[in-house]
Protein backbone atom coordinates (compact mmCIF):
# COMPACT_ATOMS: atom_id res chain seq x y z
CA UNK A 1 0.00 0.00 0.00
CA UNK A 2 1.63 3.41 -1.20
CA UNK A 3 1.97 5.97 1.81
CA UNK A 4 -0.85 8.38 -0.02
CA UNK A 5 -3.61 5.12 -0.26
CA UNK A 6 -2.70 4.70 3.14
CA UNK A 7 -2.96 8.64 4.06
CA UNK A 8 -7.09 8.21 2.53
CA UNK A 9 -7.84 4.83 4.62
CA UNK A 10 -6.33 6.38 7.90
CA UNK A 11 -7.98 10.63 7.45
CA UNK A 12 -10.88 9.51 9.54
CA UNK A 13 -8.66 8.50 12.45
CA UNK A 14 -6.27 11.56 12.36
CA UNK A 15 -3.04 9.91 11.61
CA UNK A 16 0.27 12.59 11.25
CA UNK A 17 2.47 12.63 7.86
CA UNK A 18 4.96 11.79 10.79
CA UNK A 19 3.34 8.91 12.26
CA UNK A 20 2.24 7.63 8.98
CA UNK A 21 6.45 7.49 7.96
CA UNK A 22 7.06 6.13 10.67
CA UNK A 23 4.01 3.52 10.59
CA UNK A 24 6.09 2.25 7.16
CA UNK A 25 9.14 2.08 8.41
CA UNK A 26 7.89 0.12 10.86
CA UNK A 27 5.69 -2.45 8.11
CA UNK A 28 9.07 -2.42 6.26
CA UNK A 29 11.17 -4.28 8.86
CA UNK A 30 8.59 -6.55 8.95
CA UNK A 31 8.56 -7.62 5.31
CA UNK A 32 12.21 -7.67 5.79
CA UNK A 33 12.90 -9.07 8.55
CA UNK A 34 12.26 -12.86 9.75
CA UNK A 35 8.23 -13.44 11.98
CA UNK A 36 10.84 -14.23 15.47
CA UNK A 37 12.51 -10.38 14.58
CA UNK A 38 12.38 -7.90 17.89
CA UNK A 39 12.04 -4.20 16.80
CA UNK A 40 12.30 -1.47 18.84
CA UNK A 41 10.16 2.24 18.55
CA UNK A 42 11.05 5.63 19.65
CA UNK A 43 8.86 8.55 19.42
CA UNK A 44 8.21 11.41 22.32
CA UNK A 45 5.71 11.26 24.62
CA UNK A 46 2.90 13.13 23.43
CA UNK A 47 3.80 11.78 20.02
CA UNK A 48 1.06 9.35 20.43
CA UNK A 49 1.99 5.83 19.96
CA UNK A 50 -1.05 4.39 20.91
CA UNK A 51 -2.47 5.47 18.12
CA UNK A 52 0.59 4.32 15.62
CA UNK A 53 0.28 0.80 17.12
CA UNK A 54 -3.29 0.65 16.61
CA UNK A 55 -3.19 1.50 12.75
CA UNK A 56 -0.18 -0.98 12.97
CA UNK A 57 -2.68 -3.71 14.53
CA UNK A 58 -5.18 -3.11 12.37
CA UNK A 59 -3.22 -3.59 8.75
CA UNK A 60 -1.23 -6.11 10.45
CA UNK A 61 -4.85 -8.38 11.09
CA UNK A 62 -5.81 -6.90 7.83
CA UNK A 63 -2.75 -8.67 6.02
CA UNK A 64 -1.26 -11.29 7.30
CA UNK A 65 -4.68 -12.97 8.83
CA UNK A 66 -3.01 -13.60 12.36
CA UNK A 67 -3.49 -12.01 15.85
CA UNK A 68 -1.95 -9.75 18.06
CA UNK A 69 -0.85 -9.06 21.71
CA UNK A 70 -0.63 -5.84 23.11
CA UNK A 71 1.07 -5.60 26.53
CA UNK A 72 0.89 -2.51 29.12
CA UNK A 73 1.98 -2.55 32.49
CA UNK A 74 -0.80 -0.48 34.21
CA UNK A 75 -4.80 -1.32 34.06
CA UNK A 76 -5.43 2.45 33.06
CA UNK A 77 -3.37 1.92 29.84
CA UNK A 78 -5.48 -1.15 29.45
CA UNK A 79 -8.67 0.34 29.04
CA UNK A 80 -6.94 3.65 26.93
CA UNK A 81 -5.23 0.94 24.55
CA UNK A 82 -8.47 -0.94 23.84
CA UNK A 83 -10.42 1.90 23.50
CA UNK A 84 -8.16 3.59 20.63
CA UNK A 85 -7.83 -0.04 18.90
CA UNK A 86 -11.86 0.32 18.79
CA UNK A 87 -11.80 3.48 17.05
CA UNK A 88 -9.65 1.98 14.66
CA UNK A 89 -12.85 -0.81 14.13
CA UNK A 90 -9.75 -3.48 15.68
CA UNK A 91 -12.18 -5.93 17.87
CA UNK A 92 -10.22 -6.56 20.75
CA UNK A 93 -10.50 -7.86 23.83
CA UNK A 94 -8.76 -6.81 27.58
CA UNK A 95 -7.67 -9.62 29.68
CA UNK A 96 -7.33 -8.55 33.04
CA UNK A 97 -7.44 -10.50 36.28
CA UNK A 98 -11.29 -11.32 35.55
CA UNK A 99 -10.62 -13.59 32.69
CA UNK A 100 -9.71 -17.16 33.83
CA UNK A 101 -10.06 -18.72 30.71
CA UNK A 102 -10.67 -17.80 26.68
CA UNK A 103 -13.45 -19.68 25.18
CA UNK A 104 -14.48 -16.92 22.61
CA UNK A 105 -11.19 -16.14 21.42
CA UNK A 106 -11.78 -16.86 18.04
CA UNK A 107 -14.47 -13.84 18.15
CA UNK A 108 -11.30 -10.97 18.30
CA UNK A 109 -8.55 -10.26 16.22
CA UNK A 110 -6.53 -8.82 19.22
CA UNK A 111 -5.93 -8.95 23.47
CA UNK A 112 -4.74 -6.46 25.95
CA UNK A 113 -3.16 -7.63 28.86
CA UNK A 114 -1.10 -6.61 31.94
CA UNK A 115 2.30 -7.85 32.06
CA UNK A 116 1.65 -9.94 35.23
CA UNK A 117 -1.69 -10.97 34.35
CA UNK A 118 -0.79 -12.87 31.17
CA UNK A 119 2.19 -14.44 32.99
CA UNK A 120 0.02 -16.15 35.31
CA UNK A 121 -2.80 -17.83 32.70
CA UNK A 122 -0.12 -18.46 30.32
CA UNK A 123 2.52 -20.15 32.79
CA UNK A 124 -1.22 -22.39 33.42
CA UNK A 125 -0.97 -24.90 31.05
CA UNK A 126 -5.15 -25.00 29.63
CA UNK A 127 -4.58 -21.16 28.89
CA UNK A 128 -3.52 -21.06 25.65
CA UNK A 129 -3.56 -17.57 22.68
CA UNK A 130 -3.82 -19.36 19.63
CA UNK A 131 -2.78 -17.68 16.04
CA UNK A 132 -0.87 -14.85 17.56
CA UNK A 133 1.69 -13.52 14.99
CA UNK A 134 2.29 -10.05 16.95
CA UNK A 135 3.32 -9.16 20.19
CA UNK A 136 3.41 -4.56 20.85
CA UNK A 137 4.57 -4.12 23.97
CA UNK A 138 3.99 -0.62 25.39
CA UNK A 139 6.33 1.34 27.73
CA UNK A 140 9.25 -1.04 27.07
CA UNK A 141 11.73 0.09 28.73
CA UNK A 142 10.15 -1.40 31.90
CA UNK A 143 11.79 -4.90 32.25
CA UNK A 144 8.75 -6.61 33.46
CA UNK A 145 7.96 -7.71 29.85
CA UNK A 146 11.14 -10.60 29.76
CA UNK A 147 9.53 -12.79 30.92
CA UNK A 148 7.10 -13.18 28.35
CA UNK A 149 9.20 -13.43 25.77
CA UNK A 150 9.46 -17.44 25.89
CA UNK A 151 5.61 -17.56 25.18
CA UNK A 152 6.03 -15.69 22.16
CA UNK A 153 8.92 -17.31 20.43
CA UNK A 154 8.10 -17.38 17.32
CA UNK A 155 6.03 -13.68 16.69
CA UNK A 156 7.39 -11.23 15.50
CA UNK A 157 7.95 -7.91 18.45
CA UNK A 158 7.53 -4.59 18.77
CA UNK A 159 8.71 -2.54 21.60
CA UNK A 160 7.49 0.91 22.09
CA UNK A 161 8.75 3.63 24.18
CA UNK A 162 10.01 7.26 24.09
CA UNK A 163 12.97 6.74 26.39
CA UNK A 164 15.20 3.22 25.06
CA UNK A 165 17.04 3.13 27.99
CA UNK A 166 16.33 0.15 30.33
CA UNK A 167 14.70 1.01 34.14
CA UNK A 168 17.42 -1.89 34.87
CA UNK A 169 20.96 -1.08 34.34
CA UNK A 170 21.63 -4.60 34.54
CA UNK A 171 19.44 -5.47 31.64
CA UNK A 172 19.90 -3.75 29.09
CA UNK A 173 17.68 -2.83 25.77
CA UNK A 174 20.20 -4.34 23.44
CA UNK A 175 19.76 -7.80 24.53
CA UNK A 176 16.03 -7.91 24.09
CA UNK A 177 15.79 -5.86 20.39
CA UNK A 178 17.52 -6.67 17.24
CA UNK A 179 17.17 -2.77 16.14
CA UNK A 180 16.04 0.46 16.51
CA UNK A 181 13.68 2.76 14.30
CA UNK A 182 14.07 6.54 15.99
CA UNK A 183 10.87 8.66 15.24
CA UNK A 184 11.05 12.60 14.94
CA UNK A 185 12.27 14.27 18.23
CA UNK A 186 10.82 16.45 20.61
CA UNK A 187 12.14 19.45 18.96
CA UNK A 188 10.81 18.53 15.57
CA UNK A 189 7.58 17.85 17.00
CA UNK A 190 7.46 21.10 18.86
CA UNK A 191 8.20 23.28 15.66
CA UNK A 192 5.67 21.41 12.97
CA UNK A 193 2.87 22.29 15.95
CA UNK A 194 2.60 19.08 18.06
CA UNK A 195 3.92 19.50 20.88
CA UNK A 196 4.05 22.31 23.32
CA UNK A 197 7.28 24.01 24.37
CA UNK A 198 8.46 24.20 27.79
CA UNK A 199 9.47 27.36 29.85
CA UNK A 200 11.83 26.55 32.06
CA UNK A 201 12.75 27.75 35.74
CA UNK A 202 15.17 25.70 37.69
CA UNK A 203 15.86 26.91 41.73
CA UNK A 204 19.70 25.56 43.22
CA UNK A 205 19.86 22.65 45.80
CA UNK A 206 22.25 21.05 47.22
CA UNK A 207 21.72 17.34 46.53
CA UNK A 208 24.89 15.94 48.06
CA UNK A 209 23.34 14.59 51.23
CA UNK A 210 21.41 12.32 48.65
CA UNK A 211 21.97 8.30 48.59
CA UNK A 212 21.89 6.42 44.85
CA UNK A 213 20.27 2.77 45.62
CA UNK A 214 21.14 -0.41 43.79
CA UNK A 215 18.75 0.77 41.11
CA UNK A 216 21.13 3.45 40.09
CA UNK A 217 17.99 6.38 41.41
CA UNK A 218 18.12 7.89 44.49
CA UNK A 219 16.85 6.06 47.52
CA UNK A 220 13.37 7.27 48.40
CA UNK A 221 14.60 7.40 52.31
CA UNK A 222 17.53 9.85 51.25
CA UNK A 223 15.27 12.21 49.00
CA UNK A 224 12.61 12.17 52.13
CA UNK A 225 15.24 13.83 54.46
CA UNK A 226 15.84 16.21 51.82
CA UNK A 227 12.73 17.24 50.62
CA UNK A 228 10.17 17.25 53.47
CA UNK A 229 12.60 19.70 55.68
CA UNK A 230 11.15 23.38 56.39
CA UNK A 231 13.74 25.11 53.99
CA UNK A 232 12.61 22.65 50.95
CA UNK A 233 9.15 23.49 51.21
CA UNK A 234 9.34 26.76 51.70
CA UNK A 235 11.35 27.03 48.65
CA UNK A 236 9.02 25.32 46.59
CA UNK A 237 5.52 27.46 47.61
CA UNK A 238 7.99 30.58 46.98
CA UNK A 239 8.42 28.83 43.47
CA UNK A 240 5.16 28.20 43.16
CA UNK A 241 3.47 31.89 44.44
CA UNK A 242 6.75 33.26 42.61
CA UNK A 243 5.77 31.69 39.15
CA UNK A 244 3.03 29.42 38.83
CA UNK A 245 0.27 31.05 41.32
CA UNK A 246 -2.94 30.43 39.64
CA UNK A 247 -2.24 27.65 37.05
CA UNK A 248 -3.23 24.19 37.07
CA UNK A 249 -0.20 22.88 38.25
CA UNK A 250 1.50 18.69 38.79
CA UNK A 251 4.04 18.08 41.60
CA UNK A 252 5.97 15.00 40.83
CA UNK A 253 7.92 13.59 44.35
CA UNK A 254 10.22 11.05 45.52
CA UNK A 255 8.47 9.32 48.46
CA UNK A 256 4.92 9.77 49.65
CA UNK A 257 5.91 11.60 53.13
CA UNK A 258 7.32 14.37 50.80
CA UNK A 259 3.73 14.87 48.59
CA UNK A 260 1.90 14.76 51.73
CA UNK A 261 4.22 17.30 53.24
CA UNK A 262 3.59 19.07 50.15
CA UNK A 263 0.26 18.75 50.05
CA UNK A 264 -0.13 20.33 54.45
CA UNK A 265 2.32 22.77 53.17
CA UNK A 266 -0.31 24.47 50.34
CA UNK A 267 -3.29 23.59 52.10
CA UNK A 268 -1.76 25.75 55.07
CA UNK A 269 -1.06 28.11 52.48
CA UNK A 270 -4.84 28.49 51.38
CA UNK A 271 -4.68 26.72 47.92
CA UNK A 272 -6.85 24.29 46.49
CA UNK A 273 -4.45 21.11 46.70
CA UNK A 274 -4.91 17.24 46.45
CA UNK A 275 -2.61 14.34 47.18
CA UNK A 276 -2.50 11.25 44.78
CA UNK A 277 0.14 8.05 45.55
CA UNK A 278 -0.39 3.77 44.45
CA UNK A 279 -2.05 3.63 47.66
CA UNK A 280 -4.81 5.37 46.80
CA UNK A 281 -8.27 3.45 46.17
CA UNK A 282 -9.69 3.09 42.60
CA UNK A 283 -12.53 5.60 43.22
CA UNK A 284 -10.25 8.14 44.86
CA UNK A 285 -7.96 8.58 41.90
CA UNK A 286 -11.04 8.38 39.74
CA UNK A 287 -11.97 11.29 41.90
CA UNK A 288 -9.20 13.36 42.06
CA UNK A 289 -8.49 13.39 38.35
CA UNK A 290 -11.87 14.37 37.64
CA UNK A 291 -11.37 17.79 40.32
CA UNK A 292 -8.09 17.96 38.28
CA UNK A 293 -9.56 18.51 35.21
CA UNK A 294 -12.29 20.69 36.35
CA UNK A 295 -10.70 23.09 38.38
CA UNK A 296 -8.73 25.66 37.07
CA UNK A 297 -5.98 26.36 39.44
CA UNK A 298 -5.34 22.94 40.86
CA UNK A 299 -2.67 21.42 42.05
CA UNK A 300 -2.01 18.11 42.25
CA UNK A 301 1.07 16.52 44.36
CA UNK A 302 2.15 12.97 42.88
CA UNK A 303 4.62 10.12 43.36
CA UNK A 304 5.50 8.61 39.93
CA UNK A 305 1.67 7.24 39.92
CA UNK A 306 1.12 10.01 36.82
CA UNK A 307 4.29 9.10 35.00
CA UNK A 308 2.66 7.13 32.20
CA UNK A 309 -1.05 6.08 31.42
CA UNK A 310 -1.76 10.11 32.56
CA UNK A 311 -3.04 12.19 29.86
CA UNK A 312 -4.06 15.83 31.42
CA UNK A 313 -3.83 18.29 28.61
CA UNK A 314 -4.85 21.20 30.51
CA UNK A 315 -1.45 20.80 32.82
CA UNK A 316 -0.22 24.10 32.79
CA UNK A 317 2.91 23.86 35.26
CA UNK A 318 4.94 20.97 36.03
CA UNK A 319 7.04 21.31 39.16
CA UNK A 320 10.22 18.21 39.41
CA UNK A 321 9.92 18.35 43.06
CA UNK A 322 12.66 16.00 43.15
CA UNK A 323 15.92 15.18 41.52
CA UNK A 324 16.10 11.80 39.72
CA UNK A 325 19.14 10.22 38.03
CA UNK A 326 16.77 8.39 35.37
CA UNK A 327 16.26 10.04 31.52
CA UNK A 328 13.50 8.28 31.30
CA UNK A 329 11.55 9.86 34.52
CA UNK A 330 12.86 12.88 33.02
CA UNK A 331 11.15 12.95 30.41
CA UNK A 332 8.20 11.05 31.22
CA UNK A 333 7.28 13.39 33.84
CA UNK A 334 7.96 16.70 31.67
CA UNK A 335 6.10 14.89 28.97
CA UNK A 336 2.97 15.01 31.50
CA UNK A 337 2.79 18.92 30.36
CA UNK A 338 3.61 18.69 26.58
CA UNK A 339 0.53 18.18 25.15
CA UNK A 340 -1.34 20.85 23.05
CA UNK A 341 -4.53 21.88 24.39
CA UNK A 342 -6.94 24.41 22.64
CA UNK A 343 -4.51 27.47 21.72
CA UNK A 344 -2.16 27.18 24.27
CA UNK A 345 1.35 26.09 23.18
CA UNK A 346 3.66 26.72 25.84
CA UNK A 347 3.59 24.82 29.36
CA UNK A 348 5.96 25.23 32.81
CA UNK A 349 8.49 23.65 34.21
CA UNK A 350 10.07 24.29 37.51
CA UNK A 351 13.08 22.46 38.12
CA UNK A 352 13.76 21.90 42.53
CA UNK A 353 16.50 18.97 41.50
CA UNK A 354 19.25 19.97 39.40
CA UNK A 355 17.55 17.61 36.60
CA UNK A 356 17.98 20.26 33.71
CA UNK A 357 21.74 20.93 34.69
CA UNK A 358 21.94 16.94 34.75
CA UNK A 359 20.01 15.89 31.23
CA UNK A 360 19.91 19.01 29.65
CA UNK A 361 17.47 20.87 27.88
CA UNK A 362 14.07 18.72 27.52
CA UNK A 363 13.74 19.57 23.96
CA UNK A 364 17.26 19.44 23.02
CA UNK A 365 18.06 16.31 20.38
CA UNK A 366 18.87 13.04 22.11
CA UNK A 367 20.95 10.27 20.36
CA UNK A 368 18.85 7.22 20.99
CA UNK A 369 20.67 4.89 18.95
CA UNK A 370 24.05 5.67 21.02
CA UNK A 371 22.32 5.27 24.07
CA UNK A 372 20.93 2.12 22.56
CA UNK A 373 23.62 0.37 21.55
CA UNK A 374 26.24 1.88 24.70
CA UNK A 375 23.86 2.44 27.73
CA UNK A 376 26.90 1.35 30.07
CA UNK A 377 28.97 4.30 28.59
CA UNK A 378 25.68 6.84 29.02
CA UNK A 379 25.20 5.48 32.59
CA UNK A 380 28.62 6.02 33.56
CA UNK A 381 28.82 9.80 31.98
CA UNK A 382 25.63 10.84 33.90
CA UNK A 383 26.85 13.86 35.85
CA UNK A 384 27.45 13.78 39.52
CA UNK A 385 25.51 16.14 41.92
CA UNK A 386 28.99 17.70 43.45
CA UNK A 387 29.76 19.24 39.66
CA UNK A 388 26.24 20.24 38.86
CA UNK A 389 26.67 22.29 42.45
CA UNK A 390 30.62 23.59 41.19
CA UNK A 391 28.85 24.68 38.08
CA UNK A 392 25.84 25.78 39.29
CA UNK A 393 25.94 30.22 38.95
CA UNK A 394 23.05 32.01 41.17
CA UNK A 395 21.11 34.56 38.99
CA UNK A 396 19.09 37.12 41.43
CA UNK A 397 15.32 37.54 39.83
CA UNK A 398 14.31 39.81 38.47
CA UNK A 399 11.65 40.86 40.68
CA UNK A 400 14.20 40.21 43.34
CA UNK A 401 16.12 42.58 41.90
CA UNK A 402 13.24 45.10 41.77
CA UNK A 403 13.14 45.07 45.86
CA UNK A 404 16.62 46.34 45.31
CA UNK A 405 16.85 48.65 42.65
CA UNK A 406 18.31 51.67 45.26
CA UNK A 407 21.91 49.85 44.49
CA UNK A 408 24.36 50.81 42.52
CA UNK A 409 25.71 47.04 42.33
CA UNK A 410 24.16 43.70 43.17
CA UNK A 411 27.23 42.02 42.01
CA UNK A 412 30.08 39.96 45.02
CA UNK A 413 31.81 37.22 43.45
CA UNK A 414 32.97 34.65 46.33
CA UNK A 415 35.88 33.45 43.86
CA UNK A 416 37.63 36.32 42.86
CA UNK A 417 36.89 37.93 46.31
CA UNK A 418 39.08 34.37 47.99
CA UNK A 419 41.65 34.94 45.67
CA UNK A 420 42.29 38.44 46.79
CA UNK A 421 42.05 37.74 50.22
CA UNK A 422 44.55 34.93 50.37
CA UNK A 423 46.99 36.77 47.83
CA UNK A 424 46.94 39.84 50.55
CA UNK A 425 47.90 37.10 53.07
CA UNK A 426 44.69 37.68 55.42
CA UNK A 427 42.75 34.94 56.61
CA UNK A 428 40.11 33.02 53.91
CA UNK A 429 37.18 34.24 56.64
CA UNK A 430 37.35 37.50 55.34
CA UNK A 431 35.66 36.69 52.26
CA UNK A 432 32.29 35.84 54.36
CA UNK A 433 32.63 39.10 56.24
CA UNK A 434 32.94 41.37 52.83
CA UNK A 435 29.89 38.96 51.83
CA UNK A 436 27.83 40.04 55.10
CA UNK A 437 29.14 43.52 54.34
CA UNK A 438 27.58 44.18 51.10
CA UNK A 439 24.31 41.91 51.89
CA UNK A 440 24.20 44.49 54.83
CA UNK A 441 24.55 47.46 52.51
CA UNK A 442 21.90 46.46 50.00
CA UNK A 443 19.15 45.88 52.20
CA UNK A 444 19.98 48.90 54.16
CA UNK A 445 19.84 51.53 50.63
CA UNK A 446 16.67 49.32 50.00
CA UNK A 447 14.88 50.14 53.22
CA UNK A 448 13.30 52.76 55.51
CA UNK A 449 14.10 50.93 58.89
CA UNK A 450 15.53 48.23 60.56
CA UNK A 451 12.36 46.05 60.28
CA UNK A 452 12.02 46.55 56.57
CA UNK A 453 15.73 45.73 56.19
CA UNK A 454 15.31 42.30 57.64
CA UNK A 455 12.67 41.68 55.84
CA UNK A 456 14.73 41.59 53.03
CA UNK A 457 16.83 39.41 54.64
CA UNK A 458 14.42 36.51 54.22
CA UNK A 459 14.56 37.19 49.93
CA UNK A 460 18.33 36.85 49.64
CA UNK A 461 17.84 33.48 51.41
CA UNK A 462 18.54 31.61 48.40
CA UNK A 463 21.95 34.12 47.47
CA UNK A 464 23.46 33.36 51.17
CA UNK A 465 23.59 29.63 50.98
CA UNK A 466 25.19 29.96 47.48
CA UNK A 467 27.62 32.10 48.09
CA UNK A 468 28.44 29.58 51.47
CA UNK A 469 28.65 26.84 48.98
CA UNK A 470 31.15 28.71 46.92
CA UNK A 471 33.39 29.35 50.00
CA UNK A 472 33.24 25.87 51.06
CA UNK A 473 34.43 24.95 47.78
CA UNK A 474 37.04 27.42 48.03
CA UNK A 475 38.15 26.36 51.37
CA UNK A 476 37.68 22.60 50.43
CA UNK A 477 35.66 21.89 53.36
CA UNK A 478 32.18 21.25 52.12
CA UNK A 479 30.92 19.36 55.11
CA UNK A 480 27.10 19.37 55.72
CA UNK A 481 27.55 20.29 59.14
CA UNK A 482 30.20 23.36 58.49
CA UNK A 483 27.96 25.08 55.95
CA UNK A 484 24.87 24.74 58.18
CA UNK A 485 26.36 26.17 61.05
CA UNK A 486 28.19 29.00 58.49
CA UNK A 487 24.11 29.80 56.92
CA UNK A 488 22.86 30.62 60.37
CA UNK A 489 26.19 32.41 61.54
CA UNK A 490 25.75 34.64 58.42
CA UNK A 491 22.42 35.47 58.90
CA UNK A 492 22.74 35.99 62.60
CA UNK A 493 25.39 38.70 61.65
CA UNK A 494 23.81 40.34 58.89
CA UNK A 495 20.75 40.71 60.85
CA UNK A 496 22.71 42.68 63.74
CA UNK A 497 25.04 44.03 61.08
CA UNK A 498 21.63 46.71 60.92
CA UNK A 499 22.22 48.07 64.19
CA UNK A 500 22.48 51.54 64.84
CA UNK A 501 22.12 52.44 61.22
CA UNK A 502 18.80 53.58 61.04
Amino acid sequence: MSTETLKETVTEKRLYDYQIKDLNRIFDVMEEESDDFNLLYQLPTGGGKTVIFSEIVRRYIEKHNKKVVILTHRIELCKQTSNVLSGFNVKNKVINSKVKTLPDQDDYQCFVAMVETLNNRLSDKDFELKNVGLVIIDEAHYNSFRKLFKFFENCFILGVTATPLSSNIKLPMKDNYDKLIVGDDISTLIKNGFLANADVYHYDVGLTTLKIGINGDYTVKSSEALYTNTLMQSKLLTAYEELAKGKKTLIFNNGIYTSKEVYYTFKKAGYDVRHLDNTSSKQERKDILKWFKNTSDAVLTSVSILTTGFDEPSVESIILNRATRSLTLYFQMIGRGSRIYKDRTTFQVIDLGNNIARFGPWNQPVDWNHIFKYPDLYLENIVDDESLERDFVYIMPDDLKEKFKKSESLEFDVKEEYKDVIGSGKKSFTVIERSIEQHSKICIENSEDVYEARDLIKLLQDEIAYRIKQYCYCIMNSTQNYKDWLFEEYNRKLRISFNGKF
